[in-house]
Parts: structure tokens; sequence; C-alpha cells
């Protein structure tokens, strides 16, 4: 078993709580011995790096400085916002001592442990995709996905910067087709694979997002998939929760079912009902489990 602190992030502890769930029943199957965070907070998604670009440093500093203080040398994410700025926040306090000199420094005053720089941030979906964690991943899906027709969905904060991320190459990733064709099931590729969902600008520019957020649905479903798996709660929120939107718009009732990473596996694995929560979803996954039981 491998240990980790897991930082869950805020959608899995609220309005994605099956993601949670599913990642914790699914962590001992792929090696994973997770270790909850206290104290910890949201990582500010993009507004606070944006309005205020220390305070977020100070915001992710937290975050990293209680992950080395478990004594575990990984903090394993599942959003990928999350990676996205926690890595960014340690690339910049790893890369300028005396930035992260003040930042202890300011951090320690409130009774926070210090942080050394010597934890490196990784997405669930980078744990399982290679190595031991992929070895551990075929054995565990002993059920299978039978064929299932999978589209992956990258989105584009797992992927870009790659400077920060450096996972996979951004244009041409691989590791959700690894993990499908693991588990059993058929990668169908797609352009839209790769683009945003549209959920930073939905509240903005509700008509541009959703111009952003139709292309991998349809194109996935054009593609022949029954089902689109994502490793990003946010992605999860606009592709499930927003097809409605889509519907009002367009006329088209696309009707796609929309799995988190940990589920699409945990379907692989056997894991209960209770685990995968599917209840939770807008769009049902119904379709998908019947097609599995023929």
């Amino acid at each position: 078993m491998k240990t980790v602190a897991y930082y869950k992030g805020c959608l899995a502890s609220l309005s994605a709580k099956e993601l949670d769930t599913s990642t914790r029943a699914l962590a001992p199957k792929v090696g994973l011995d997770l270790i909850d965070l206290q104290s910890v907070t949201c990582c500010g998604a993009g507004d606070i790096h944006e309005a205020e670009p220390d305070y977020y440093l100070h915001l992710n500093a937290r975050i990293l400085a209680y992950a080395e203080a478990t004594g575990s040398a990984t903090l394993m994410t599942v959003c990928n916002v999350c990676t996205l700025n926690l890595r960014q926040a340690n690339f910049q306090l790893q890369n300028d001592e005396a930035l992260l000199e003040r930042v202890n420094t300011n951090l320690q005053a409130v009774g926070v442990p210090a942080y050394t720089g010597a934890v490196d941030v990784k997405h669930l979906l980078w744990m399982i995709a290679e190595g031991e964690g992929y070895a551990l991943l075929k054995a565990a899906a002993h059920k299978g996905l039978k064929g299932l027709k999978v589209a992956p969905f990258y989105g584009c904060q797992i992927l870009r910067p790659s400077k920060i991320l450096g996972f996979e190459d951004p244009d041409r990733p691989w590791s959700l087709e690894a993990i499908i064709e693991a588990c059993g099931g058929e990668a169908v590729d797609y352009p839209a694979k790769i683009k945003c969902c549209g959920f930073p600008i939905i509240q903005a520019r509700e008509e541009t997002a959703l111009g952003e957020l139709i292309q991998p649905i349809e194109q996935a479903k054009e593609a022949g998939a029954d089902v689109i798996v994502t490793p990003c709660p946010l992605c999860h929120l606009s592709l499930d929760a927003w097809q409605s939107k889509l519907k009002a718009a367009t006329g088209k009732d696309f009707r796609m079912p929309i799995l988190h990473l940990s589920q699409l596996i945990g379907v692989a694995a056997g894991l209960a009902d209770s685990e995968l929560k599917f209840k939770r979803h807008i769009v049902s996954v119904e379709p998908v489990l019947q097609k599995l039981e023929v």
C-alpha cells in the first residue's frame, strides 16, 4: 500500500460527495492508503488566484504544509482545478527560497507547520495510469466493463499548462484511454476530449459556455459512446447538470451519462451501489448499468 495525503477539495465534500465515497472505496483496491487532511480549505479555484494572487499562494501553501505534516511525500487530488492550483503554488515555492521563507513566516504565525517543499501533488488519474498503480488497477477491475464504449473527457486544467502539470502530452493524452481499456471498456476518440467544459464562464457568458459544453457531448454521442468519464468534478457538474440547459437552448436531448473516474473504475471493480451513489447524478446512469448486465 502507498500512503498518500488525500485532499478531496470542495466539490467532493459537498455537491459531488459520490466522488469522495467512490474514491475511498476504490483506493485500497489500487494500493492506496488515504490519510485525511484536517483543517484544510478550498484551493481558491481560479477566482482567488486572479483577484488575490498572494492570498491564493498562502492558501495553497497551507494545504501543502498540512499534507507534508502527515509524513507522506504525495498529496493526492481528485479535481483538475485543485491539481493545477496546488502544483502551481508548489512550483513557485520550490523555486523561490525567499518566497518560501516569507510564506512560512506568515503561516507559522497562525499555527501552521512550516513547509519545506518536499510534497509532490498528483491526481488520482496519474496514480493509477502507469506503474504499480496500473498493474493493481488491472487486477482490481475483475468485473470489467464488457465492451462498454466510453468517451474520455480530460478537460483543460489537468493537461495545461504542461510546464506545471507535465504528466502527459496535452495534445495527445493517453491516461484515460489506458484506464478505460484496462477495465475492459472501449475508448472512443473525439477531438473535444481535451477542450474546456465551459464551467469558468457559465455565470458571465452562458451562451458561450454552452457552446463549449455541447462539443464533447455531441461529438461523443456521434462517435457511439455509451458514457463519458472525466477526472474533474467541475467538468462532471457541467456535463451532467447542464445538459438540461443544452436541451432548452438547442432542443437536443442528449441524455449522455457522465461518470467520475473513480465511479467508472468502481463499476469495473464491483463496488457497491452505496459507494458509487449514482442516484446523485442528474442524467440517469441506468442505461449504462443495464447494458453491462446484458
